[in-house]
């Protein structure tokens, strides 16, 4: 097997022997050996780890947490109430109960699934506030279709319409397995949490979930379905 050999112009510095490192003129740096390993790279901190940070005083810990679910957090909340107002003046509501509560806060739980339990626990506040649950605005759908949606199921669905009949069967769904679709597919929760975050037991979101599923293909078909 043959072995290429790089030819430089005559005005440039040559690259030293393949072991050793290499030091770009006028850089300030210094590259690693092409044979050594490099340095590894530290993991992103767990929630917990930030929550517990935060407590203690790091106020850029709750910074990367806030940016980490913001987003999430607040299509959850659109989901659920079907209204943009409302779900900023809960999406204020839960971070706000965050952090008043974040002095006692332990990690006998997921960041997350405390988190969701909260929303779930402020949502049903206002519903049992109203007594019912008010229709959706006539452009709900079309809100929910045009906010920005980078890891949910949804981001497979590349056409607008697609998305829009998604929202709308989703819409159909009996609130409790609208909640556990959402909790499931978009925040990524596990059963167990879900049941945490809802208060009931594993096998009553497993029934629910698939409930909403077979709903969910039967009205939109199996390829489009999440």
């Amino acid at each position: 097997m043959s072995t290429a050999i790089a030819r430089w112009p005559a005005d440039s510095t040559p690259w030293r022997a393949a072991g050793s490192g290499f030091t770009p003129s006028g850089a300030g740096l210094t590259l690693l050996p092409v044979n050594e390993a490099a340095p590894a790279i530290a993991p992103d901190p767990a929630d917990e780890t930030l929550m517990l940070a935060w407590a203690g005083g790091d106020v850029a810990a709750f910074e990367i947490l806030y940016a980490r679910h913001r987003l999430r957090l607040y299509r959850y909340l659109v989901r659920q109430l079907r209204d943009g107002a409302l779900a900023d003046e809960l999406f204020q509501d839960v971070w706000q109960k965050v952090i008043a509560a974040r002095a006692g806060w332990t990690p006998d739980a997921t960041f997350a699934t405390w988190l969701y339990r909260i929303a779930h626990n402020r949502l049903a506040d206002h519903w049992r506030a109203l007594q019912h649950r008010p229709p959706a605005p006539a452009d709900a759908d079309e809100r929910t279709a045009r906010m920005p949606d980078p890891e949910t199921p949804e981001r497979q669905l590349s056409d607008f319409e697609q998305r829009r009949q998604l929202q709308l069967a989703l819409d159909e769904l009996p609130p409790e397995q609208r909640e556990v679709i959402a909790l499931r597919l978009e925040q990524e929760l596990t059963l167990e949490e879900i049941g945490e975050v809802t208060g009931v037991g594993r096998e009553t979101v497993k029934s629910r979930l698939r409930y909403a599923m077979d709903k969910l293909r039967s009205r939109l078909g199996p390829e489009m379905a999440p």
